[in-house]
C-alpha cells in the first residue's frame, strides 16, 4: 500500500494558526521587495509590492507583469498632503510613469499636484497597507488588480482580508514567556526582565518588573514605546530618554510596578520611517505633519502585545504613567482597567520644546509646557 501524501494544511496547523502564518510570509515577501497576493474572500485580488522596498528593477518586471495596469495607492493622509481629499486613500495610474517619479507623490516634501485620473482606495488597498505596516514599511503601495482568470502572480505569497482581521489581530495578542531574570538597574536596584514573544512577526517584547509589586492588586504600569535615539542615545529631540529613566524611578518610589519596553520604534513606524520624519522636522515641520508627509497618521501604535503582556503576569489593574490619555483610553479598550494616571515628565530643550508643544496641542497629552519651562527656570 502506497504511503499517503501529508496533509499540509493540517500540518501547517499544528505549528500555528494558517491564517497568522499566512500574514507572516506576506510581511516577510513584501519586505524583501517581492509581490504579495491578496484577496477579500469574494473573487477580488490586488497584487502589490510595496514602494519602500522595490529597486528600478523589480518594479519594471511588476509593471511588466501587469501590462501597465499598474497603480500606486496612497492613504487618505498622503493624498491631503498632495491637496486631495480620498476618505479610502487613492490610486494613481502609472501607465507612462518613471519609477525615479514615484518617491515625490509618496513620500516627499513639495511633491505638487495629483496627477489626473486617481480613483478612490477600496478595502483591497486598506489590507496591502496593514501588511506594509506590519513589515514596518512606508504605506506607499504599487499595485494591480487580477482577473478571476489571471494565474501570473500564483507563485507569490497568498494572504486574504479574512487573515489580517482574523490571524494578524489574534497573533497580536498571542504572546509567550520565553525568559525571566534578575537585572540590577542604576539608580533602581534589582529588578526582573521577562521577556515575551509573540505577534505576527514574533518579536521579543520586555517587561521590567521594579520592585516586589502586588500584580492582583493594582500595579503601577508604564507602557513606553522604543525610542533608539532618544532611549539609547540621548537624543535632544525628544523626552523619551528622561520618560523611560523617571518613569523606572518613579516604579521604584511607588513600591515597585511594571515597565513595559515595547518594539514600537517611531511611535509605530520603524526606525526608517522615523528618521525620515526627522530630516522634515529639521527643515521645520512639526512631528505630525512631517509623519503626514510619509502616510502615516498621528500615531501608528498599537497594544495588544502590551494587554498580551500584562495579562500573561496576571494583571488586570493598572495606575498608568503617562501624560497621554488616547493611551490609557486604548487599554482600557482593551479589557484592561486604568484606575487613574499618573504624569511622567522629561526635560525641556530648545530642540525638544516645539516637539512637547505639539504634543500637548495636538495630540491631547496632558502637558503644560509653559509651567514646565518656568519650574525648571
Amino acid at each position: 500500500m502506497s504511503p499517503t501524501a501529508p496533509d499540509m494544511s493540517s500540518a501547517s496547523s499544528l505549528f500555528g494558526d494558517p491564517a497568522a502564518i499566512r500574514c507572516e510570509r506576506a510581511v516577510a515577501e513584501l519586505r524583501a521587495g517581492r509581490p504579495v497576493v491578496i484577496d477579500d474572500g469574494h473573487g477580488q485580488r490586488l497584487a502589490f509590492i510595496a514602494l519602500d522596498s522595490s529597486t528600478r528593477t523589480s518594479f519594471t518586471a511588476f509593471a511588466a507583469a501587469a501590462e501597465d495596469r499598474h497603480y500606486l495607492f496612497l492613504t487618505a493622509t498622503r493624498a491631503r498632503v498632495l491637496g486631495v481629499s480620498a476618505e479610502r486613500g487613492a490610486r494613481v495610474p502609472l501607465a507612462g510613469i518613471d519609477f525615479d517619479a514615484l518617491p515625490s507623490l509618496s513620500y516627499l516634501r513639495d511633491p505638487g499636484a495629483m496627477p489626473p485620473g486617481w480613483t478612490g482606495g477600496e478595502a483591497l488597498d486598506d489590507g496591502a497597507v496593514e501588511i506594509a505596516r506590519l513589515g514596518l514599511l512606508l504605506p506607499a503601495m504599487v499595485g494591480v488588480l487580477l482577473a478571476a482568470d489571471d494565474r501570473r502572480f500564483d507563485d507569490c505569497a497568498q494572504v486574504s482580508l479574512c487573515d489580517l482581521s482574523q490571524g494578524a489581530e489574534q497573533a497580536a495578542h498571542a504572546y509567550e514567556l520565553v525568559a525571566r531574570s534578575p537585572v540590577p538597574l542604576r539608580e533602581v536596584g534589582m529588578t526582573e526582565f521577562a521577556v515575551f514573544r509573540g505577534g505576527v512577526a514574533q518579536r521579543d517584547q520586555v517587561a521590567i518588573i521594579v520592585g516586589t509589586p502586588d500584580l492582583s492588586a493594582v500595579v503601577p504600569v508604564r507602557v513606553h514605546s522604543s525610542c533608539l535615539t532618544g532611549d539609547l542615545f540621548g537624543s535632544l529631540k525628544c523626552d523619551c530618554g528622561d520618560q523611560l529613566r523617571r518613569g523606572l524611578r518613579k516604579l521604584k518610589d511607588l513600591g515597585g510596578g511594571v515597565l513595559l519596553y515595547l518594539d514600537q520604534e517611531g511611535r509605530g513606524t520603524g526606525i526608517a520611517a522615523k528618521m525620515r520624519a526627522y530630516g522634515y522636522q529639521h527643515d521645520g515641520l512639526d512631528t505630525i505633519d512631517a509623519d503626514a508627509q510619509l502616510g502615516f497618521g498621528a500615531d501608528e501604535r498599537r497594544y495588544g502585545s502590551a494587554v498580551a503582556m500584562l495579562q500573561g503576569l496576571g494583571v488586570s489593574r493598572v495606575q498608568l504613567l503617562s501624560n497621554n490619555p488616547t493611551k490609557a483610553q486604548r487599554l482600557r479598550n482593551a479589557g484592561i482597567d486604568v484606575a487613574d494616571c499618573i504624569p511622567v515628565t522629561g526635560d525641556i530643550t530648545a530642540e525638544n520644546e516645539q516637539y512637547l508643544r505639539t504634543k500637548a496641542e495636538r495630540a491631547g497629552h496632558l502637558l503644560d509646557v509653559d509651567a514646565l519651562i518656568q519650574a525648571a527656570q
